[in-house]
């Protein structure tokens, strides 16, 4: 089984859609056997479900991650565990172990809605708090 992480400085990446990289980790009888990182080339939003598809992900960890892209997913048939932050590694073992913290109703959107984006709640309009949006919708 392949799990892929979004991934920022040994860190769960907060917004999906803005990811640069993933870090794909091959799992055989519950134990990690290699893991790599992957950089997305620029691909955004819907083309990332495509980009995990094709690395033969199975199962996805992130932190925001907007109804599009979750339905993208979804349609690819790979697991979604959203609104995990902290470390990645640490994320994948709690996974293995059956105790990772994570939000089944993870939910980023935009347009000037006030929302929880991956733990914090503002109102933002599309593309932008702190420089940056959360990239979930396709």
């Amino acid at each position: 089984m392949k799990i892929a992480v979004t991934y920022e400085n040994g860190s769960v990446f907060q917004h999906f859609g803005h990811t640069e990289q993933f870090k794909v980790y091959e799992v055989t009888d519950n134990q990690i056997t290699s893991q790599e990182i992957l950089d997305t080339n620029g691909q955004g939003h819907g083309a990332l479900a495509g980009f995990l598809t094709g690395a033969g992900v199975e199962v996805l960890i992130c932190g925001g991650i907007g109804g599009g892209a979750q339905a993208a997913l979804a349609q690819a048939g790979i697991r979604l565990y959203g609104g995990v932050s902290g470390s990645a590694d640490e994320a994948v073992r709690a996974l293995l172990a059956g105790k990772l913290a994570f939000d089944p109703d993870v939910q980023c959107s935009h347009h000037g809605e006030r929302h929880t984006c991956a733990g914090h709640e503002e109102r933002h309009s599309c593309g932008g708090h702190d420089g940056h949006a959360c990239g979930g919708h396709v």
